[in-house]
């Protein structure tokens, strides 16, 4: 038996809070700034009122959108669960349950460990050289520093995050196929520690991904290793936040999102949040999409590449 629901009961089902709905559910969420985040296993989705944002997959939508997609549900199925108004499909109670106690129920984290590493690094070093036209010495420090290598089994690009003791907590791989654009985390890889660079000055750039930052270093070489860089792997902003947690002295912030609309969102209301609290921020806007797309299409010499300020953008 089948029952619409009405547009008006739509409408407040999709503008529900999705925090209040998760904790009603036996969901433990996090509060990170004006964001919650949540755990679909090891991996962050972040919550803001109705919507929310899957870190890794790159997907979002409003709170029918995730109940759908984390609970199992259908689309009536999804609305019923949220508003509990009758009017949805006939799902009976034991099957509800059965899907909550699904979601509710989930594995115990696994213990990082970092994939095995390569004998050499031939695949990485000619993917990341030739393809993405990053600086051979650039390359050579985050590898003796262990922060970069080859693994063993599919021959991915490792980029490892560590503490602030050294200690490997993240990985992010990414296929050194120049035809494929995979890339995923290793299980249990700690968020707020993504790939990083750890100077002793008090100026920190903060990028979407790890081939922008070093993207980023190989067009500004001059004395990059006294800096601070972040990778955060997507748009969360927790490592940065780690970061100043962690190093107090870091006073000055350079934001380097991608040039496009979820990008310099993120770096507006980040901008914002950051300068509230007293920090000398910066939006730092590639000229392209991105800033390995400046790096290649550049032809002036390394270190002299201009990029676009926000205010020189309007």
């Amino acid at each position: 038996m089948y029952t619409r629901y009405t547009d008006e009961q739509k409408k407040r089902a999709g503008e529900a809070d999705l925090v209040t709905l998760l904790q009603q559910h036996g969901q433990q969420v996090r509060r990170v700034g004006s964001e919650y985040e949540w755990y679909d296993g090891d991996q962050t989705v972040s919550i803001k009122g109705n919507l929310w944002f899957h870190q890794y997959e790159r997907v979002g939508g409003n709170t029918i959108d995730f109940v759908k997609k984390f609970f199992g549900l259908n689309f009536p199925g999804a609305v019923k669960l949220i508003l509990d108004e009758e009017g949805a499909e006939d799902v009976s109670s034991t099957e509800i349950k059965r899907k909550e106690e699904t979601v509710r129920i989930k594995p115990e984290p696994k213990a990082f460990v970092l994939p095995n590493r390569n004998g050499n690094m031939r695949r990485v070093f000619g993917y990341l050289i030739t393809t993405r036209g990053i600086d051979r010495e650039v390359l050579r420090t985050f590898a003796h520093n262990k922060l970069l290598y080859e693994s063993a089994e599919h021959h991915n690009v490792v980029f490892v995050g560590c503490d602030p003791y050294g200690t490997p907590v993240h990985a992010q791989m990414r296929s050194a196929a120049s035809n494929s654009k995979w890339r995923g985390n290793q299980a249990g890889s700690d968020a707020r520690y993504s790939f990083n660079w750890r100077g002793l000055g008090r100026k920190v750039f903060v990028f979407e991904a790890p081939i922008d930052m070093l993207s980023y270093i190989s067009m500004h070489p001059d004395n990059w290793s006294d800096l601070n860089y972040i990778a955060a792997c997507s748009l969360s902003e927790q490592p940065l936040i780690q970061m100043l947690q962690d190093n107090p002295n870091l006073r000055h912030i350079c934001i380097c999102y991608d040039n496009d609309p979820p990008g310099q969102k993120a770096a507006q209301e980040l901008c914002a949040k950051l300068s509230e609290s007293g920090y000398d921020v910066e939006i730092l806007v590639p000229s392209l999409k991105d800033w390995n797309e400046d790096l290649l299409s550049s032809v002036q010499e390394v270190g002299e590449v201009e990029c676009q300020t926000v205010s020189q953008l309007l």
